[in-house]
């Protein structure tokens, strides 16, 4: 495989976690434009919004399936599409069970991307030598800004959905399907194709899930504190800390850009410090960003406290898909799809559960709950920096390639 092939697989994937950033973002900041448009009632606006993560779920466990004989590749290139196309259909519909069926493609075929996605990014990562596994992380954090930006557009100028949608989709669509030309699964193309000549080379060693769980539970904690400050920093900020509305907004925003930055220079971190001491600081940056909201006496501090969480969280979930793919290096794929389960996990997890210990105990008590829990990924440190030697394999040797 030639180093321009491997520089245009890198550059078409990180369009594709871009894309999905600016979808994702362009769906869940309008939600209140869409409870409005179909009626939703707010009894029944939580089922419809979990119904998303869980069938997401789902389609992770069916891609595993599906890459034992189809490259992630394939996948990736029907996935987001369909995914644009089911945002569309957000847009255009006007009956309750319009929004069911595209909300239902939707959450199917983000899990399918999710995994797909970060499969491919594995391999490449793998195919490179080093760590280039944020820098795709961070282009979805630009798309999450930028879908943000369009959907604050939308909203301001007060375009329909359909409106605010159609023209993002049709670029996005047009973007990814040219840039699919381009995907690049470093691994079955080294082993001529074949799933089972990837395995052959390495040994041909299976998923343990005793071995994957200890980064199962880092990314449900991870994604347990990143949805806390996504659906609640705003309303912390407005009742908690006595901010304006105004204000309220600036904590995500503030947590967006840092997360941008730090996944932009994480993969420097982890090439000169290593991946288990840069999850190990990551960690401690998050929970001492919850620790200031916790105790902050106002608004501004509030807002300090997460900003510093952008720059501690951001590490972690896209070290956690790479430490998968160097535990398991015979079984990357799968393992990579069983771990993205439990992204949605957290998802599903973290709202509810900061909502239920601020209205039983208090908010600012709730905010230590995530904190301890993504203290507990410094117990589970050592397992980023694990080869497939822990499990009785031997040492990767992964091929070492000099492109940008």
């Amino acid at each position: 495989m030639t180093d321009a092939r491997l520089r245009h697989g890198r550059v078409s994937l990180a369009l594709s976690f871009l894309v999905q950033g600016v979808t994702f973002a362009l769906l869940v900041t309008r939600i209140p434009a869409v409870q409005d448009r179909y009626g939703i009632s707010d009894g029944l606006l939580p089922a419809f919004l979990a119904a998303v993560p869980v069938l997401a779920g789902f389609g992770s466990v069916v891609t595993e399936r599906l890459v034992a004989r189809v490259r992630p590749g394939v996948l990736l290139r029907w996935a987001q599409p369909v995914v644009l196309l089911a945002l569309l259909g957000v847009g255009a519909g006007d009956r309750l069970w319009h929004i069911a069926v595209a909300l239902g493609a939707f959450g199917l075929a983000v899990g399918a991307l999710d995994a797909s996605m970060n499969m491919l990014g594995v391999s490449l990562q793998r195919a490179y030598g080093r760590s280039i596994m944020l820098g795709f992380h961070a282009a979805y954090s630009l798309g999450g800004i930028t879908g943000a930006s369009l959907a604050w557009a939308g909203a301001h100028w007060d375009w329909s959905l359909l409106m605010s949608y159609l023209p993002a989709v049709a670029v996005l669509l047009s973007a990814v399907l040219v840039g699919s030309r381009w995907y690049v699964d470093a691994e079955r193309e080294r082993a001529g194709g074949a799933v089972d000549s990837v395995e052959k080379s390495h040994g041909g060693k299976p998923v343990v899930f005793r071995l994957l769980l200890p980064l199962c539970l880092v990314m449900a904690f991870a994604y347990i504190g990143d949805s806390t400050v996504s659906n609640w920093s705003a309303k912390y900020l407005q009742d908690v800390l006595g901010g304006s509305e105004e204000l309220a907004t600036v904590p995500y925003n503030a947590y967006m850009v840092t997360t941008l930055l730090g996944r932009a220079a994480g993969d420097l971190g982890v090439r000169r410090f290593g991946a288990v001491a840069v999850v190990r600081g990551g960690a401690l940056l998050a929970a001492a960003g919850f620790a200031v909201v916790a105790l902050a006496p106002g608004a501004w501090v509030g807002i300090v406290g997460f900003t510093t969480l952008g720059l501690g969280l951001c590490v972690i979930v896209p070290q956690t898909f790479a430490a998968a793919g160097r535990l398991f290096p015979a079984a990357s794929d799968a393992a990579v799809a069983r771990l993205n389960i439990f992204n949605y996990v957290g998802f599903l997890i973290g709202a509810p559960l900061v909502g239920a210990l601020g209205d039983a105990w208090s908010y600012r008590g709730a905010m230590l709950v995530p904190m301890v829990m993504i203290l507990v990924t410094l117990v589970y440190a050592r397992s980023f920096g694990a080869g497939p030697a822990r499990y009785g394999g031997g040492h990767e040797r992964p091929r070492t390639v000099d492109v940008g």
